[in-house]
């Protein structure tokens, strides 16, 4: 087994309903009122049509989506083979799984937070504050190296909903999409469905440039 994710950016509508769900399935620190910013995995770029460059993009976007002349690209972490943040760790906190799923144990982290100036996609986040979430919203459905409570002072990101997918379920952020733009599944599985796509579909990956070789893709219709 090794998960993987795909990603139609010809179907995507910048709708953000893939981080809503995720910071629910997650336990993500709400961030309100003077409590900080709520931590989100998932940050939904708006691009120009025909552009490719992420530093000229903009994810606060305030407007009814699909915009006109506009493209959507989520980002969150691409779980990589080469992963710069696992190198980056100085107290070996972080790691990849044999299934592909990059991990924390934020009993492990020591804060220090070179993981997430080594991520090129933005994908690891600090906890500044106290994590809070309200009673009624928490997710009891928990696993360890995934979406149980965070501390204040550790790193958290996404881990491809470990409590789900180890279960044989896709990511929360999966089955929310309303235009089927998500396609999660198992890498070394020649009949799934991403492995399909990675074969006869016209993909990339995100800053291919860096060499991290990661398990995200993006591909168009």
């Amino acid at each position: 087994m090794r998960f993987g994710y795909a990603l139609n950016l010809t179907t995507c509508i910048g709708c953000r309903k893939c981080t809503h769900a995720c910071v629910e399935e997650n336990n993500q620190h709400r961030g309100r009122g003077d409590r900080g910013d709520q931590v989100e995995y998932i940050r939904v770029l708006e691009m120009e049509k025909g552009s490719l460059d992420v530093e000229k993009s903009v994810h606060d976007y305030d407007h009814q989506v699909p915009a006109e002349g506009k493209y959507y690209m989520p980002v969150q972490c691409h779980h990589c083979n080469d992963a710069p943040c696992i190198k980056a760790c100085p107290v070996e906190a972080t790691w990849q799984e044999e299934d592909g799923i990059v991990v924390v144990d934020y009993n492990w982290c020591i804060g220090c937070r070179y993981c997430a100036a080594a991520c090129p996609y933005w994908a690891r986040k600090f906890n500044w504050v106290e994590p809070e979430i309200p009673s009624d919203e928490v997710n009891p459905d928990t696993h360890y190296l995934g979406n149980r409570p965070r501390y204040k002072g550790v790193i958290e990101k996404c881990t491809f909903c470990i409590n789900r997918v180890r279960k044989g379920l896709n990511p929360a952020c999966h089955d929310i999409c309303p235009t089927g733009s998500r396609k999660f599944g198992n890498l070394l599985d020649p009949d799934s469905v991403i492995r399909l796509i990675i074969d006869n579909k016209r993909i990339f990956v995100l800053k291919e440039e860096v060499g991290t070789d990661p398990n995200f893709f993006y591909f168009f219709d």
